[in-house]
């Protein structure tokens, strides 16, 4: 799937410009990002379109040189998963 960025948002639509999938990562007050969200269309589940969300936004917090928090329990699954990609988070 080829996924869409916006500032803070990147996600998939179908042919009809539907979202089907989608992570978010909005701005906090202290200069990071927090990744809040994960959504992926049932009809796409099992077939690591969440995994490829959050290794997206990952580059892209990364590219921005911020960090993040991760409050959505995908995202904190995938970077318990993905140790060597933890660089970016901020422990709470």
């Amino acid at each position: 799937m080829e996924f869409k960025k916006d500032s803070n948002w990147i996600y998939g639509t179908d042919e009809s410009g539907n979202i089907i999938a989608e992570v978010t990562f909005p701005n906090t007050e202290d200069g990071a990002v927090v990744i809040n969200h994960t959504f992926v269309d049932p009809s796409l589940r099992g077939q690591g379109v969440a995994a490829q969300l959050i290794e997206a936004a990952y580059d892209t917090i990364k590219a921005g040189g911020k960090k993040a928090y991760a409050t959505c329990p995908y995202a904190i699954k995938w970077f318990d998963e993905h140790p060597e990609k933890r660089d970016i988070l901020i422990e709470r």
